[in-house]
């Protein structure tokens, strides 16, 4: 999921069996609008299934890569290459190879067409496309704009290695250790040396730009700080305990607020994951553990990778979570804390039909999920606490939706999370122990308790990084108290949720404006707010929401841009100068005192009313929400979907309508190696049970040359027919894809 804009939530779903339709076939993609609570189906060419995603300058937004081509019960996709390994198209799905996909969304408007080509994905990888296969890659935006796409799968995986680990680089070639950019560089491609070293454990890699330009990235258990340019890398502290954070172990990972106070220091927080053992994790096909009875951990690290007092970065323990948490996931809030919701006691993330100790698909105890015991409790972390005390849960409502493997949240404008997902299944299942879950959920945090939130104005709609200073206008009717209190209270932040999936948000970042002050007669509070550092790589230029928080309770979020909306070096200006406060001692607001007090999760008791006033805090289900309208009313959602115009083979299977659980399916393929667990078949499905495969290099890709980036469609407005967004020259579905014509080069090879 990811925050188009004030409006509009856009949502992604791996190709497989939804009762909503879209163009014939299930719907895989949605947009659901925040005001009216309910969904559109989009029409998404290929399989999104664990991509990766990021925001661009000008506010559009990126899916990379997935998976290939599937149909009914996970199968390869009835047209299938390089020996059957991967589909290319299904013939009932309708969906088509993803794994080299760069898919671009302008978020558009209620008052926009939402059907015309402005508005609905653009997904042809004739035109844009990576050079390589990439499935759980990471991204991370630069202070240029530009995008870094890192490592992946070339197909699908528990994680991606085979046991033993012989062939740390390329497993066989089912593994990549390179990177690349969007936009595309003409250098060659490079590995990325730590991506080797970290082989096995380091999809969805955790990243984060630092302040100097180079990159801090995380996985298995080790650290580096890179220069992705001069592809060099800096050696840091290993992970304490050896506690794995990367998908699948999943732990909750995210970058403190940065804010004045603490000099925009740059400080990751990891949280959670699992320090299961290194044979424990398997290969391709499935732990070698029963997971489910692993219990996940509670360690929080967190890491400064670029002091500034002289000393040498390091892990630093921090206060243990409440609960082990596999799957948790952060989430920032306005008022500068940190949300952690979703994730499960034990296990991991990802799902299987076998492990290395239970043989029979049979004697899954909870179906193909690889975790258990689900936390209904979300609980919040608050950085500017002292050490031991930075923890509570209490007041906090628990939900009875297990939120597993695929689960996402993110934050909505007006300060509430929106929480969706959970299907650790292989297709659609709604009848095994944890089922493919539509059902959505808002959670409200305890400063919804306020009635009155403050109503700023003079809100700029970009911010620049340096330059001069602006005015926002807190009337008297947004507070109760004293003036001067409520001014000194008062902080301007930009927030970014970024692109979740996974528990992660890739490129969520939070950034406190420096401001001061002047209290009016009038009891309104004049903010003078500092535009951005003058340095992109604090928070990269794109899209944003700005936040006035007063006495902890924020604002609505207002929709801005950060930089000049371009890809490209950012412009840059002295530091906003402010003026000094001006206190008036009279003055207080006109709110009353009872409507203006924030909630605490020190005391007090969730309730599951949706209302977003009067609750301390809660979760509450959204009534024909997100991905709810999409399963509950099907027909409707198809009724009013976007739908692309697009020609339909004659021979295309029947499309399934039912949202029924679908059996599992299971195929001969080659026996497991390690002699430990025996030779049995393993199913050949898109993601838990691959067996590694030599797969081809793709040299050729899309380059900046092809296609404006800052305007994605407009250069190829001509080639469209019928708004569909297919080229004028290329019909995908003619009786033969593109991809079926093109010479396939050597066979799957095994390595065990």
């Amino acid at each position: 999921m990811f925050v188009g804009n004030e409006e509009k939530v856009y949502i992604l779903d791996k190709a497989e069996g939804n009762a909503a339709q879209v163009g014939g076939h299930p719907a895989w993609g949605s947009v659901w609008d925040m005001n009216t609570h309910q969904a559109q189906v989009m029409d998404v060419r290929s399989n999104v299934f664990c991509s990766s995603g990021m925001h661009l300058p000008n506010g559009s937004f990126i899916a990379l890569g997935g998976n290939g081509a599937v149909g009914r019960g996970g199968n390869i996709g009835s047209q299938a290459v390089d020996g059957g390994y991967y589909g290319i198209w299904d013939s009932e799905y309708d969906d088509f190879d993803g794994a080299r996909a760069i898919r671009v969304l302008n978020p558009c408007h209620s008052s926009d067409n939402m059907q015309s080509s402005q508005c609905t994905w653009f997904d042809d990888d004739t035109k844009l496309a990576m050079q390589r296969r990439r499935w759980y890659s990471a991204a991370e935006p630069t202070g240029t704009g530009e995008v870094v796409i890192i490592g992946g799968f070339v197909n699908g995986g528990y994680i991606n290695r085979n046991y033993p680990n012989i062939d740390p680089a390329t497993q066989g070639g089912a593994a990549d250790s390179t990177y690349e950019f969007f936009p595309a560089r003409s250098d060659p491609l490079q590995t990325f040396q730590f991506l080797v070293q970290t082989s096995g454990l380091n999809a969805y890699a955790h990243t984060f730009l630092m302040a100097s330009g180079k990159m801090f990235v995380q996985a298995n258990i080790s650290t580096v700080l890179w220069d992705y340019n001069a592809n060099s890398e800096t050696p840091l502290p290993g992970m304490p305990g050896n506690v794995v954070r990367v998908y699948p172990a999943s732990g909750a990972v995210a970058m403190l607020p940065l804010t004045p106070a603490n000099n925009y220091l740059q400080t990751v927080l990891f949280c959670g994951g699992s320090d299961m053992p290194d044979q424990a994790w398997g290969n391709y096909s499935f732990p070698f553990i029963n997971t489910w009875d692993y219990p996940a951990s509670k360690d929080c690290q967190r890491i400064t990778p670029e002091p500034t007092d002289g000393s040498a970065a390091a892990y630093e323990q921090d206060d243990d979570m409440l609960d082990g948490r596999t799957m948790g996931q952060f989430v920032l809030l306005p008022d500068g804390t940190m949300l952690v919701v979703n994730g499960g006691l034990n296990g991991t993330a990802g799902y299987s039909q076998a492990t290395g100790q239970t043989f029979s698909f049979s004697d899954m105890p909870f179906g193909e999920s690889l975790a258990s015991g689900p936390v209904g409790t979300p609980a919040i972390y608050d950085p500017s606490k002292p050490k031991g005390s930075r923890w509570s849960n209490q007041g906090l409502g628990t939900t009875s939706i297990p939120r597993l493997y695929h689960s996402s949240a993110i934050l909505l404008p007006d300060g509430s999370v929106l929480i969706a997902g959970s299907n650790p299944n292989v297709d659609v299942n709604l009848t095994t122990v944890f089922p493919t879950t539509y059902k959505a959920e808002i959670f409200y945090p305890p400063y919804f308790a306020a009635k009155t939130r403050p109503v700023p104005s003079g809100i700029p709609n970009t911010i620049t990084y340096g330059g001069n200073a602006f005015d926002i206008t807190i009337p008297a009717s947004s507070y109760s108290g004293s003036a001067n209190d409520a001014a000194d209270k008062t902080t301007v932040v930009l927030q970014r949720g970024g692109f979740t999936t996974h528990a992660m948000n890739m490129g969520q970042r939070l950034l406190q404006l420096n401001n001061t002050y002047t209290v009016q007669q009038d009891g309104s509070i004049l903010l003078h707010v500092a535009q951005a550092p003058p340095n992109p790589n604090l928070f990269q230029p794109g899209p944003a929401f700005l936040f006035v928080v007063v006495n902890g309770i924020p604002s609505n979020g207002t929709y801005l841009i950060v930089g000049n909306g371009q890809i490209g070096t950012q412009p840059t200006s002295a530091a906003s100068v402010l003026p000094s406060n001006v206190r008036l001692d009279s003055v207080s607001g006109s709110a009353d005192s009872s409507s203006t007090k924030p909630g605490t999760t020190d005391s007090g008791s969730g309730t599951d009313n949706a209302s977003s006033n009067g609750a301390t805090s809660h979760t509450g289900a959204i009534i024909g929400g997100v991905v709810g309208a999409i399963a509950v009313i099907g027909i409707l959602g198809a009724l009013i979907g976007i739908c692309l115009a697009r020609r339909r083979r004659q021979s295309s299977g029947a499309s399934t309508g039912s949202a029924s659980s679908y059996p599992m399916t299971s195929s001969g393929g080659a026996g497991i190696g390690a002699a430990a667990l025996g030779a049995r078949g393993v199913r050949s499905s898109d993601s838990s049970a691959f067996v590694p495969l030599q797969q081809d290099n793709h040299s050729q890709a899309w380059n900046a040359s092809s296609v404006s980036l800052n305007a994605p469609y407009r250069d190829m407005e001509d080639e469209r027919r019928s708004g569909n967004g297919m080229s004028m020259d290329y019909d995908p579905y003619a009786s033969q894809p593109l991809h079926a014509q093109q010479q396939q080069q050597g066979g799957a090879q095994y390595r065990y």
